[in-house]
């Protein structure tokens, strides 16, 4: 699956608007509508008024033995569901520290690059992801991967480690296809070490000429990245699919290298499928290219939050699944270098 990252929203301010909601949260949780102590003085209250409506005559036995079980019990389901719940939200916590630990730490700038990651955990589930990115500087210009392991959970990361160390290996090779070898090498061993003979990682490797103005990409299965230059976000698809990491067993034909220019001041957008994926209300995807195409910060940093804060308003609610984004900018000065 940098530094401290910004979340969507806030955990705390998330947990006091859905403990004041009465109907189950976006993942499925349900959520107590008062505290503890809201819960008892609702039935202290309604006692008193059953008392005064009561009179002349006096308060029934019966409505007042009910009215005090069913105040017993709601206190008890109110304190389940919030133990349930403070237990799922420590459990993502962890995974999301776990996952944010294997990941490497990226600088600001490399080479003639301004460079940022994020990465956010999926709501719904408290498993770690299989999510992972890397970049590294060489002789040869400085290398990138974003990929995503398929499943979740231990497995998924051993994988997202076995791969980080093969593409600090392959990074030094001078030609992309020799990466994409090195590292599907990798993936064949590791699949037979785990014996899970499905696992598969789609991931996009992109290599960066040492000045900065071309970029050559190999795309295997994953999500298309976007180049925003001048207001316009174009998304970078391959012109013919390539099979995902793991699966070149199947009979992969020699990968192909796509080429494009970076000019001064283009920002490189990538990202995992959780950004793409992740729905509004009606089950509408979120596309991200109506809001790269239109003026963005020139940092790629801000580029990146300023695009997470539009996923959040689209979705209106936490995520369905992880999502990892690196975006990086060519400077201006393309001979000033890190």
């Amino acid at each position: 699956m940098s530094r401290p990252h910004r979340s969507l929203t806030s955990t705390s301010d998330t947990n006091r608007r859905e403990h004041r909601r009465s109907t189950p949260n976006l993942d499925g949780q349900s959520t107590p509508i008062y505290s503890l102590v809201g819960t008892i003085a609702t039935g202290v209250t309604a006692l008193a008024i059953g008392e005064v409506l009561s009179r002349p005559e006096p308060f029934s036995a019966v409505p007042f033995t009910s009215v005090v079980v069913l105040t017993g019990l709601a206190a008890l389901l109110n304190r389940v569901m919030a133990r349930d719940r403070q237990q799922l939200k420590d459990a993502r916590e962890v995974a999301e520290t776990v996952q944010r630990a294997v990941l490497p730490t990226l600088p600001d700038r490399i080479g003639p690059l301004d460079v940022a990651v994020r990465y956010r955990a999926a709501e719904k589930e408290a498993a770690i992801g299989g999510d992972l990115y890397a970049i590294r500087p060489t002789p040869h210009g400085v290398r990138l991967l974003i990929a995503d392991v398929r499943g979740k959970g231990l497995g998924a990361v051993r994988t997202v480690n076995a791969l980080l160390g093969a593409f600090r290996e392959a990074a030094r090779l001078p030609e992309l296809t020799a990466m994409v070898d090195c590292l599907e090498e990798r993936a064949q061993e590791f699949k037979a070490e785990e014996g899970s003979a499905e696992s598969f990682t789609t991931a996009v490797i992109v290599a960066v000429s040492a000045d900065g103005s071309e970029l050559h990409m190999v795309n295997l299965g994953h999500p298309a990245p976007l180049l925003v230059q001048g207001g316009r976000a174009r998304p970078l698809d391959p012109a013919v699919p390539s099979l995902p990491l793991g699966l070149g067993d199947l009979g992969r034909p020699r990968v192909p290298v796509e080429r494009y220019p970076l000019p001064p001041g283009a920002t490189l957008v990538l990202f995992t499928d959780g950004l793409v994926e992740a729905r509004d209300r009606n089950g509408t995807f979120y596309d991200p290219v109506p809001f790269l195409s239109r003026p963005l910060p020139s940092s790629p940093g801000a580029v990146l939050d300023d695009l997470l804060d539009d996923l959040a308003r689209h979705t209106g609610g936490p995520l369905g699944d992880d999502a990892a984004l690196m975006a990086v900018t060519r400077r201006q000065n393309a001979s000033e270098n890190g």
